[in-house]
């Protein structure tokens, strides 16, 4: 399975080159289309409505919108259940009031949204792609980020708790051992770390991140980056593009969307510029959809322009008739 993340500055049409990337790949293939944003446009540009989560549009292409607000709200009670299981031997510190206002955590939200594409990636094994519309620069780079901020937190964390966990075995030598007969649970000392709750959850927590890079990193996924040909797109692309680098991951293609005449010597500007940014990577032209400007009705998805031609690792070509 190919995993892609559609990406750019807030209204650049990233939105619509992901459907028409999936409309076009799936005349050959199963694919399933993913909007992470909360603006979202996937149902509109398809003339659905993905109010209920997921539909199937045609025999090959399903559809999906992420509700943010559940997908946080939900994150949230699954890792505080976790905690206050974890710790519920320090119940006496009331820590329910301090569980009950992490919705207002910085970074929430972009843990929640990388929850949905871990899941997303794992469970949906019977699609040969998955297409991820992202937010904006700022947050897809955030979110993409976390697997390996994480991971380095982690171990942090476990260091930190392996050091309480030889003070705790220390200081019961000190006070002389456990209670006679050594059971009641909220004191027992757990000094072999594998039987530690804590030390348990940051090591599968670091197993699921470093998979995750690992998928994020790897051959199959790609990032598409979409722009305007306009020098605000270009400052905010270079900085996306910048990002990817440091983070490993993978630019496949750079998409010049809404082209004109009136615009096209300053589309090739902003390309030359790319070029030097990001030498190597292809780069593709797509016109401004005259019935767009006008406000006609026709179909966003359905381009004229061959959009799979040059993501080249492992896609067909011969998709247009």
């Amino acid at each position: 399975m190919k995993i892609l993340f559609y990406t750019g500055k807030g209204g650049v049409g990233k939105s619509t080159m992901a459907a028409a990337t999936a409309w076009q790949l799936s005349r050959h293939h199963r694919v399933l289309a993913v909007s992470l944003d909360p603006a979202h446009n996937l149902g509109d540009i398809f003339r659905v409505s993905l109010k209920d989560g997921e539909k199937r549009l045609t025999e090959n292409l399903h559809l999906r919108e992420v509700d943010l607000k559940k997908l946080t709200r939900d994150y949230l009670e699954r890792e505080v259940t976790v905690l206050t299981d974890t710790y519920k031997y320090l119940q006496v510190l009331n820590l329910d009031r301090y569980f009950s206002i992490l919705k207002y955590s910085p970074g929430i939200e972009e843990y929640a949204l990388l929850t949905s594409i871990e899941e997303t990636v794992r469970e949906e094994k019977g699609f040969d792609y998955v297409i991820f519309d992202t937010p904006p620069t700022g947050l897809t780079l955030r979110f993409l980020a976390l697997p390996q901020v994480t991971i380095a937190w982690i171990d942090r964390l476990t260091h930190i708790r392996r050091q309480i966990l030889e003070k705790r075995y220390t200081i019961q030598k000190v006070r002389g051992g456990l209670p006679e007969g050594g059971k009641n649970p909220e004191i027992r000392l757990r000094f072999d770390e594998d039987e530690d709750g804590v030390i348990r959850r940051l090591k599968a927590l670091k197993q699921n991140y470093g998979a995750l890079t690992g998928i994020l990193q790897g051959g199959d996924c790609g990032v598409i980056l979409v722009f305007n040909p306009d020098l605000l797109s270009l400052r905010e692309s270079v900085r996306l593009i910048e990002g990817l680098k440091e983070l490993k991951l993978p630019l496949r293609l750079l998409i010049d969307n809404k082209v004109t005449e009136e615009n096209r010597e300053m589309a090739s500007q902003v390309e030359q510029e790319f070029k030097k940014i990001a030498g190597g990577i292809p780069m593709q032209r797509i016109a401004l959809s005259e019935a767009l400007y006008r406000g006609a009705e026709k179909n966003l998805f359905d381009i004229r322009e061959d959009l799979l031609a040059h993501l080249q690792w492992g896609v067909r070509k011969d998709v247009r008739a």
